[in-house]
């Protein structure tokens, strides 16, 4: 009797066991809506004109903290104080941090386009003012001399005195889907990655700003269902596919006080991109940016802005393509004599010294590694420093350095592995250094930078480790293998926290993979759908292929004109390599990813039908002739040139070969990769006789969200993988 009354005893001493110690499941919610992992952070940090201070919106307010300290020491001021009250969802200082603009009703227009409501706020007046009532405004910029605002309308131009209250209309000619003044058009705005497209000169005297003519370039049309709506309305908006006809660019530069605008000289080739325009320190020089049509060559033109002739002072050309965003490292010295410029013409990308004749004086940085970053150049002194974060410790990590103008006396002043993020102070005096690696997360610090010591610790997400513990969250295990051709790629792993080597585990590997991307990274990972799989019993991988980024030019161009081959061939033998390993089951490996992920997902189960079992693809490309100019020749050329490149590796040509379980999700309302690509997808499956789920979300755009769309997209394919893998 006794004996059985211990055995008891102990039976219920482990189900109390398991019942305290038995791991939490994650739910869609904790991920997407609950914010249960959710890393605390010091976000829309703004360092003040005294680098002591810096300022932050926090909730409805303005508020001010000291550096040195890292604590708050005033709030500036407060939304609901104000006269009338307003609730703004950013702001900015004029120069001189005496005027404030709000931002108030946001309204998304695409990806970094919209338009707003802005007020005025004078701190030393206490008076808040609108900024126009003539409708809603985009990108509304102070002048330098803090006298004036420039914002867009209706596709025109303005600028408000603000003394004066007087509204100027610069340009008049705008029109929908016609002519574009100081906005960029769809496809810049998207590929090029800016929408604001008017600056001011250094002096405020002038402004500098794109005139698009889209009246060549056809319209995309979607239907909008708008629930609730008798009649689903029509939306057109002027999008270029590959090998169509783009809009015919100008660059106008209006003088203020002649109240005259003169046109800049870029050539007479029209079909070309200005990717980027910046001024100068002298206020009489605009820099242009001009790329032939196909993008591997790149002019750095120096323009007369009183004239607006033109002189090129710098050439680049490259085999392959040129990365226009490389010339926002372009800085121009106060010594009205140099320029910093970036370039990956010795096979990474590094940082030069040119005169600003364009002659060459030196290369700054070098070696195999990348500047990720350039963050700055501290002219204060004798011999400048420039600020940096390369991979040259490891693709897969990112550190923080200096090095002096002359590529002498570098130093690593970031000291811990990972991933390190620095937010330098305008006067280089202080930076904040955001750090995570794949064990440990989210931390944020204060560090003063001359002598690179540590001030303060601003955040501490270490209470996430605990959380990840209780839930039994894996982190990233990292892998390297070889392909059959001798290619080293680098991919990680996500295992069941409860992980049995000896058992047999199936896997989903998740992919992007497109051109200078990188998934595979030595960095914190938020909870995800992917540890929620974990505890499903999955394995999930990531692996980057050729064509992605931080591993030099070579690597990432030998996709071109190809793509979609080397990039599927290398997940391809990724899942043959995970099928080698004695822990995973061969026979139950598939595939997700999103966008070109999701061509690449769609395209690896196409090609790969004796090696995937299922896959998924949200909003996928499938034919690169529906997607736009500027992404797609700047790979593949355009489809006149090379029409083997298009179609060769384009899913709808490969439906016949589906075998394995495919899902297929598409928002309707999708300005970028358009239903379009769903459709001609699904019509090839169909005709090939070919089963397959597809799903469609009314209304949503590229991500996929909003109004529970998240949450039933991943509970699909949740429901997808228990069924079919």
């Amino acid at each position: 009797m006794k004996r059985r009354f211990l055995l008891i005893q102990l039976l219920c001493l482990l189900l109390l066991a398991d019942h305290l110690f038995a791991q939490k499941k994650i739910t869609l919610s904790d991920i997407f809506e609950r914010g249960t992992f959710r890393a605390q952070s010091v976000a829309g940090v703004n360092w003040m004109n005294d680098g002591k201070f810096y300022s932050a919106q926090e909730g409805n307010d303005i508020v001010k903290y000291d550096v040195t300290t890292g604590q708050k020491v005033a709030t500036i001021v407060s939304g609901a104080d104000l006269a009338p009250a307003i609730d703004f969802i950013a702001y900015e200082f004029s120069a001189d941090e005496k005027q404030i603009l709000f931002m108030t009703s946001f309204e998304s227009i695409y990806r970094r386009s919209f338009k707003a409501n802005y007020y005025v706020y004078d701190l030393a007046t206490k008076q808040l003012k609108q900024l126009s009532k003539g409708g809603k405004q985009s990108y509304a910029t102070f002048s330098p001399d803090g006298s004036k605002v420039a914002f867009c309308r209706d596709n025109n131009l303005f600028f408000v005195d603000l003394q004066s209250n007087k509204e100027t209309q610069i340009t008049t000619d705008g029109k929908w889907n016609f002519i574009i003044n100081g906005s960029a058009d769809w496809v810049y705005e998207e590929e090029f990655s800016f929408a604001k497209a008017f600056f001011w000169s250094p002096d405020g005297q002038k402004i500098a700003f794109y005139t698009f003519d889209e009246s060549k370039v056809k319209e995309y049309n979607m239907q909008m269902w708008k629930n609730g709506k008798l009649y689903p309305e029509d939306y057109k908006f002027k999008y270029p596919k590959a090998g169509e006809a783009n809009s015919e660019i100008t660059i106008s530069i209006y003088d203020l006080k002649s109240e005259k605008s003169v046109k800049v000289d870029i050539g007479t080739e029209k079909d070309i991109y200005i990717p980027r325009i910046k001024w100068t320190n002298d206020s009489n020089v605009l820099a242009v940016l001009r790329m032939n049509r196909l993008q591997n060559k790149m002019e750095i033109l120096h323009t007369d802005a009183g004239t607006g002739a033109t002189k090129a002072i710098l050439t680049e050309e490259s085999p392959q393509y040129l990365e226009a965003d490389f010339f926002d490292d372009v800085v121009y010295l106060k010594d009205g004599k140099h320029f910093i410029y970036s370039s990956e013409k010795d096979g990474f990308k590094h940082l030069y010294l040119y005169e600003l004749t364009g002659k060459l004086v030196r290369q700054i940085t070098t070696g195999k590694w990348e500047v990720v970053n350039f963050l700055g150049i501290d002219e204060k002194p004798k011999v400048p420093v420039l600020y940096y974060t390369s991979t040259e410790i490891s693709p897969l990590e990112r550190h923080f350095y200096s090095i002096d103008i002359q590529g002498k006396n570098k130093k690593k002043l970031s000291t811990e592995k990972g991933t390190n993020t620095p937010n330098l102070s305008r006067d280089f005096k202080y930076y904040m250094l955001y750090h995570s690696n794949a064990q440990s997360p989210l931390r944020i610090t204060l560090w003063e930078t001359s002598k690179n010591t540590l001030i303060k610790e601003l955040k501490n997400n270490s209470h996430l480790l605990e959380k990840y513990k209780e839930y039994g969250i894996s982190t990233k295990e990292f892998f390297q293998f070889k392909t059959p051709d001798g290619t080293e790629l680098n991919g990680y792993m996500l295992k069941p926290s409860n992980f049995d080597a000896s058992r047999k585990y199936p896997v989903l590997m998740f992919v992007y993979g497109g051109p200078g991307s990188q998934q595979v990274a030595d960095n914190w990972s938020a909870v995800s759908w992917f540890n929620l799989l974990n505890q499903e019993g999955y394995i999930v991988a990531c692996v980057d292929n050729r064509g992605t980024g931080f591993r030099g030019a070579d690597f990432k161009k030998v996709t071109y004109a190809n793509l979609g081959k080397y990039e599927v061939q290398d997940q391809i033998d990724a899942a043959k390599y995970l099928g080698s390993l004695p822990y995973i089951d061969k026979d139950r490996i598939g595939i997700y990813g999103h966008s070109y992920g999701g061509y690449m997902s769609t395209l690896c189960l196409l090609l790969g039908a004796d090696v995937f079992k299922a896959a998924i693809a949200g909003a996928p490309v499938t034919n690169w002739r529906y997607y736009d100019t500027i992404y797609t020749e700047r790979y593949l050329k355009r489809p006149q040139d090379n029409p083997d490149g298009y179609d060769q590796y384009s899913p709808v040509y490969h439906a016949s070969k589906l075998k394995g379980a495919y899902l297929i999700m598409h928002g309707t309302g999708d300005d970028n990769v358009h239903f379009q690509n769903a459709v001609a997808l699904q019509e090839a499956l169909i005709r090939s006789g070919k089963q397959f789920q597809s799903f469609y979300y009314p209304d949503r755009n590229h991500g996929i969200g909003g109004n529970n769309a998240t949450m039933h997209r991943h509970q699909l394919m949740t429901d997808f993988i228990l069924k079919n893998l």
